[in-house]
């Protein structure tokens, strides 16, 4: 690739804007996942959220948007990142391992009908395929947010939404889209 800025900027783009084409041909992972929240937060239950690095910023982001408000005026919602806590994540990582770290919030907040949405761009995250089974075998209904191939953690949930690519960059200008997509369809169908 160029070293030339303007060349630079253009790949960039056209490589984002493929990526949200290809996303948008296959909305069906994505409407499941809404619906999912939707049914949870409707039901009584919560959205859990988890990653590491870049996909923890994008949990907490999601997290704030149901809290706090996305585009409308409306009721709060009940989502909590796990990725937020450093006294749990530190005290877990030391006294168990880092693969536990959201295990072990699954165990202490997840209950049957809440939804536990785990992100990573590279799908192979063992923390994130660790409290995934976690949520599933404490009856949660489970979403993955992937890229490349999906890997483990796209196999290790109920539903599996897909950014098939190798730039982590890119998968997270994606993931971020289609989390906004998410937070829209939840919150329209629960203002109104």
């Amino acid at each position: 690739m160029s070293n030339d800025p303007r060349a630079l900027f253009d790949a960039a783009l056209a490589e984002t804007v493929a990526l949200h084409e290809r996303a948008r041909q296959n909305p069906a992972p994505v409407l499941a996942a809404a619906a999912a929240v939707i049914d949870a937060l409707r039901g009584g239950g919560k959205l859990l959220l988890f990653g590491n690095g870049g996909s923890a910023a994008d949990a907490q982001h999601v997290a704030a948007e149901f809290v706090g408000r996305f585009q409308r005026e409306r009721a709060a919602l009940a989502a909590i990142a796990l990725t937020t806590d450093t006294s749990i994540l530190t005290s877990v990582g030391n006294d168990y391992s880092f693969d536990r770290v959201f295990v072990r919030q699954i165990e202490a907040l997840g209950r049957p009908g809440d939804v536990a949405l785990g992100i990573s761009t590279s799908g192979a995250s063992t923390n994130v395929v660790a409290a995934l089974d976690a949520a599933k075998a404490r009856g949660l209904r489970t979403i993955a947010l992937t890229g490349r191939d999906g890997g483990a953690v796209g196999r290790a949930a109920a539903i599996h939404v897909n950014v098939p690519s190798a730039s982590t960059a890119r998968i997270q200008e994606v993931h971020r889209t289609l989390l906004h997509v998410i937070c829209d369809l939840v919150e329209r169908d629960l203002a109104d």
